[in-house]
């Protein structure tokens, strides 16, 4: 039976189709462009009435407790001539009203089932076949359609990313790349979001690109529908704003006339496929019954402009089109759209008797990638490793700082493996801000070794589009504190990509950050950061923090294992004051450099430290707070204390049996750079209680910002002050 809507708006516009088709009544517009012939323009219908029947359905769906909120498409169904002109290989990265271009690339692709999938997903049925119940989300991996949860402009810089991928993979590709050769990658957005600080930072960087001659073959699309939920587009905004970008090519077309909007997508693709650089199609849309779920719209809008978007419903116009060219008559238009809600309606009464996921188990299963079947690598040859290194491989066997050893095994990482690529601001011909990655531009091309614009969002968005094509990025952020600028393309976008797709889709990397707090003299808050909270609460993230040279070496190995071999999402926190650290307890005494550790050597996650065996006390403590521990050490055993050092190494999962194991029975004294507030010490006192450890305390940095002069170490723990906690917890 036909679904009957609930919503006043929505019954209107359902009243209005049926009326105004059986009367001829259609709006005004030219004649249909000769792009489709009979078949396509019916076949381009079914997926716009299948769409609208969707939405019809999900309204029913949620008052009778079956479905829940969600964004609806009514008003877009244009979409579907992009789904019709592009490849099903292009990978699409889609708004959330694009339902319509989904069910249309689903039928070029000649997959059915696509009607019983969405309704999956309205009811959060754990047969959902794309996020398994967690969302309610378009995606398909069958159709290139990575998920989506939330698109307001986050999933630009990643297609910025995805369009680089496709051009570098021509000369070095993946061993899992799965973008073709000539594909496009396509994003789409509507004009509120393409106000969005990401939405303006992934076109910058994307016009920036292009006018360097660097091919980047991406077609953004913006569906113009004038508003964004209650707040309006002001009038030829988006064509003034877009209409002359540097490197960028403009297209613009009705998106309610299908013919039209299959004869501009046609010509933006082409153009993007043929000359390898980006282009925006802006389209014109209208929004219909609000912006979402129960929104009424009239509650902010005048009705007077309510009803005249509600004329120009795209379904009118695609009935008007199809009566014109002679590919039905208005009584089939009437019969499929009606035949399609009941269809719809009736689908829909199965999905009460799907599963939803119950447990907390069921819900995590897909946070964590699985894991993926990689060639070995033998690496390199003896003579092609010398032909790298040069100079370095006679300096390799001597004692060296840990900035160097980074910048080693960073050499061996990307001759042992091409798929991996250095991103970032400055990390080419400069090198990076602390020479960290020297020589790797001139050693290896600046295919491999990227310098980027400075916008972290792009950087991460970069990151994430190169992995889905088989790289293993590798970006760098210059400062923590930055991380800041870009923290939503890591929890909103990399994170939640496993979770929201069972699987599916993932985005592997290692995400560089020269991080911490201690440098003398130089950045105050800005390039000293000592809050980590921002990337411990992200689900599924590995934080690894190594605070000795070798060490770094070796888990920066694991980092890039875990991110090529597990495909998970991993952050190698750099202490910057750590980089240069040459002495331990005494000038001169070289106590804290490293030799470079061999080549298949690594640490794994879920180990610690362990340095020395004294009975009196644990420190257990990660980073800048090692280094100062261990001079601590030292001072305690002139007091006739002798401690026992704990390098936590991996923040998140946190090596917890491995640290009790090696607390025993001692008091801990828990070692914090980071924040009173929101720091580690607070999960590290709460396994201990837990634990049943009789005696504990810690100390942190103060809940400040760092200053910068003299004072830059004020507020941060210092060797005196863990002696004085020492003694005052075995008082």
């Amino acid at each position: 039976m036909e679904p009957r809507p609930t919503l006043d708006r929505v019954s209107i516009v359902h009243e209005n189709f049926l009326r105004r088709v059986a009367a001829r009544d259609f709006p005004a517009g030219t004649p249909p462009l000769d792009v489709l012939t009979p078949d396509e323009a019916m076949g381009l219908y079914r997926s716009q009435v299948l769409s609208r029947a969707l939405d019809l359905q999900s309204r029913v769906m949620q008052k009778a407790g079956q479905g829940f909120y969600t964004i609806g498409s009514s008003g877009h169904e244009g979409m579907a001539a992009l789904g019709h002109a592009l490849r099903v290989d292009d990978i699409a990265f889609l708004h959330y009203r694009d339902a319509a271009f989904q069910i249309a690339r689903a039928a070029k692709a000649g997959q059915p089932g696509m009607m019983r999938d969405m309704l999956l997903s309205f009811a959060c049925s754990a047969e959902d076949p794309t996020s398994g119940g967690r969302h309610k989300v378009l995606g398909s991996r069958a159709l290139m359609i990575p998920p989506q949860t939330s698109t307001i402009a986050s999933h630009l810089p990643k297609a910025v990313g995805a369009a680089h991928a496709i051009t570098l993979a021509r000369r070095n590709r993946p061993e899992h790349a799965v973008l073709a050769r000539d594909a496009i990658a396509m994003c789409s957005f509507g004009d509120a979001s393409l106000n969005h600080s990401t939405a303006q930072g992934a076109i910058n960087a994307a016009g920036w690109t292009a006018v360097q001659g660097i091919p980047l073959p991406l077609l953004f699309v913006c569906e113009d529908n004038g508003i964004g939920i209650s707040t309006k587009t002001p009038s030829g905004w988006v064509k003034a704003s877009m209409s002359a970008k540097p490197g960028m090519k403009y297209f613009e077309a009705d998106g309610l006339d299908i013919f039209a909007a299959v004869a501009a997508a046609r010509q933006a693709a082409d153009w993007v496929r043929l000359h390898r650089k980006p282009a925006f199609l802006h389209l014109r849309t209208v929004r219909l019954y609000g912006h979402a779920g129960p929104d009424v719209v009239t509650s902010y809008l005048p009705k007077a402009e309510v009803e005249a978007d509600e004329a120009h419903d795209p379904l009118l116009y695609s009935a008007r089109g199809l009566i014109a060219c002679g590919a039905a008559s208005a009584e089939q238009v009437l019969e499929i759209y009606l035949a399609t809600l009941d269809e719809v309606a009736a689908a829909a009464q199965e999905m009460a008797a799907t599963p939803r996921l119950q447990t907390a188990a069921q819900v995590m299963e897909s946070l964590i990638p699985p894991k993926r079947d990689v060639t070995p690598s033998n690496g390199p040859s003896p003579e092609r490793r010398a032909e790298v290194f040069g100079g370095d491989m006679a300096q390799m066997h001597q004692p060296q700082p840990m900035s160097r050893l980074i910048n080693w095994a960073l050499h061996d990482l990307m001759l042992t493996h091409d798929e991996t690529l250095l991103m970032g601001e400055d990390v080419g011909r400069k090198g990076g801000n602390y020479g960290v990655t020297q020589k790797l531009h001139a050693r290896f091309g600046p295919a491999r070794v990227i310098d980027t614009l400075l916008d972290e969002q792009s950087i991460l968005g970069l990151a994430i589009g190169l992995a889905h094509n088989g790289f293993i990025p590798m970006p760098e952020i210059q400062f923590l504190a930055y991380l800041h600028n870009a923290e939503d393309q890591l929890r909103g976008e990399a994170a939640t990509l496993s979770f929201f797709s069972r699987g599916q889709w993932t985005n592997p990397m290692v995400l560089r950050i020269s991080a911490l707090g201690y440098q003398k003299g130089f950045g105050g808050h800005f390039h000293n950061d000592n809050s980590l909270a921002v990337l411990r609460d992200i689900p599924g993230l590995i934080i690894a923090c190594p605070s000795t040279g070798d060490e770094a070496a070796l888990m920066l190995r694991e980092c890039h294992r875990l991110a090529r071999e597990e495909q998970r999402v991993v952050v190698f926190l750099e202490p910057i004051a750590l980089y240069p650290m040459r002495d331990l307890l005494d000038p001169g005494d070289g106590g804290w450099m490293r030799t470079y550790p061999a080549a298949d050597l690594r640490i794994e996650t879920g180990t610690v430290g362990v340095h020395g065996d004294g009975a009196d006390l644990a420190i257990v403590t990660y980073g800048n707070g090692h280094y100062l521990s261990r001079q601590a050490q030292h001072d305690l055993a002139a007091k006739g204390i002798a401690a026992r050092v704990i390098d936590l190494r991996w923040l998140a999962p946190l090596p917890q049996a491995a640290m009790l194991a090696a607390i025993g029975d001692r008091p801990v004294l828990i070692v914090d750079e980071c924040r009173r507030t929101g720091g580690q010490a607070e999960a590290l006192m709460a396994i201990m209680a837990e634990a049943g450890l009789a005696r504990f305390a810690r100390l942190t940095a103060e809940d400040s910002f760092i200053a910068t002069g003299t004072a830059y170490g004020v507020t941060l723990p210092s060797r005196e002050g863990i002696v004085a906690a020492a003694e005052a917890l075995l008082a």
